[in-house]
């Protein structure tokens, strides 16, 4: 097949390496070729980890209290989940990607497909603008990426995963450019569980059937994966055969569900420690709505014990507030968690956690202007919450706020070993001496 891109459409799946682990060593070259963990909110659980953390068998979810003996065995280095910092290093990378294509697809915080239709006049090979994507990132970043090309989303998909594993690669997979028999060895020796989409459950039930590696996927066809595994499982056989089935989504779907919320730092007993809570993971909820332009109708609070202390009683409610008219509002939204939260708080239970959901939504669009002012709804509502929004984007998160909390936040989240935030406050940017 031609190396050229425009023999026919191509996608290319740029992803950076152990990103939350790249981008702590980007700013602490301390941490390169050192065993690093990555820990989840309150610092619980692992949810990433460097190379040399993989090899020892420590898994993605595993406890942290769980790896104690084995992170002083092998002097693995903690830290506290910083997504402050992820956010703004993800933010650089698309900004980065947007510059070799105007057709882009934020997959997801550290993944990113692109659409290479139009730009084959640009670059000798897909290898070659890879690696150009890689160099400019690496440069201007320090984050380390790989980058697949496929004819499809799926193919482009599995090849960032060659990229990945196969150093001969150089951390670039063009699957049009290798040759028949090199791709059929190559497609033979990959678990099907490795194909986008699949996963350990999938595969299992395809290894039933003889289905066990991405050459043997492919080969199925398609309209009996349709009838034992349905249409989902059907497209992904074509993408495999180079048909390609799912477009590019260049504008992000609003969402029809916002969910905020987060465990303790400490275990919370009082009403007004509760309400301090719902309301902050509300004003983040809100926020989010505005921000995709969007309106509620209904809104749920939930608060919760915790499950896996015996020695307290357990108690979990939930209640959903249908609200008087369509709005995205803070103070409305609070209004309303608040009140729900006082119909389901229960006196002498420890509550280890507590949240709210923003459902019903619809485009901000759409709604008519009330005939008369509604609270949380019209222009003057509108103009108030651009103008909170414009200066905590300006200021800093809570730097104004619809609902007072005290200075001692015994709810917030726990984060002992946090690094700082480089790059996006002030106080915490990096200091080079000259000598």
């Amino acid at each position: 097949m031609s190396n050229s891109l425009i023999s026919q459409p191509m996608f290319a799946l740029v992803d950076v390496n152990n990103f939350y682990v790249s981008c702590e060593r980007a700013f602490n070259p301390n941490l390169i070729n050192r065993p690093v963990v990555v820990l989840s909110n309150n610092d619980g659980c692992s949810v990433a980890h460097s190379h040399e953390v993989r090899i020892l068998g420590v898994k993605i979810g595993t406890p942290w209290f769980k790896l104690k003996d084995l992170a002083r065995q092998h002097h693995i280095i903690a830290l506290s989940s910083n997504y402050t910092l992820y956010s703004d290093m993800s933010d650089r990378v698309m900004t980065i990607l947007r510059g070799f294509s105007p057709h882009v697809e934020v997959y997801s915080i550290d993944e990113c497909f692109l659409g290479l239709q139009g730009l084959d006049k640009l670059w000798l090979t897909p290898t070659n603008m890879g690696q150009s994507i890689r160099q400019r990132i690496r440069q201007w970043t320090s984050l380390p990426v790989c980058v697949g090309f496929g004819i499809t989303k799926t193919l482009a998909k599995l090849a960032n995963h060659i990229a990945k594993k196969q150093p001969e690669f150089n951390g670039v997979c063009d699957l049009a450019s290798i040759p028949s028999a090199q791709l059929e060895a190559l497609l033979s020796a990959i678990e099907v569980g490795a194909v986008w989409g699949v996963g350990r459950h999938l595969s299992q039930h395809l290894n039933a059937f003889g289905i066990s590696t991405v050459k043997a996927l492919r080969d199925t066809p398609p309209s009996w994966l349709r009838t034992k595994f349905g249409v989902v499982m059907e497209r992904l056989g074509y993408e495999l055969r180079g048909v390609s089935c799912l477009a590019l989504e260049e504008v992000s779907v609003p969402r029809k569900q916002i969910i905020s919320s987060r465990s303790f730092g400490q275990l919370v007993y009082s009403l007004p420690e509760l309400s301090e809570a719902v309301a902050s993971y509300m004003s983040s909820a809100a926020e989010k709505l505005r921000r995709q332009n969007s309106i509620c109708n209904v809104i749920q609070v939930f608060i919760q014990t915790n499950p896996f202390r015996e020695q307290d009683k357990r108690y979990s409610n939930s209640m959903t507030v249908p609200l008087p008219n369509a709005s995205s509002d803070t103070r409305l939204l609070i209004r309303a968690a608040l009140f729900g939260l006082k119909c389901i708080y229960r006196q002498g239970y420890a509550y280890k956690k507590a949240g709210v959901i923003l459902s019903c939504i619809d485009s901000a669009a759409k709604q008519q202007e009330p005939l008369f002012e509604l609270y949380g709804a019209g222009g003057r509502s509108a103009k108030l919450m651009c103008v909170l929004d414009q200066i905590n984007q300006r200021y800093g998160r809570d730097t104004l706020s619809v609902f007072s909390t005290s200075k001692r936040k015994s709810w917030s989240m726990h984060r002992g070993k946090v690094s700082p935030c480089y790059t996006t406050n002030w106080n915490d940017v990096p200091i080079a001496y000259a000598y």
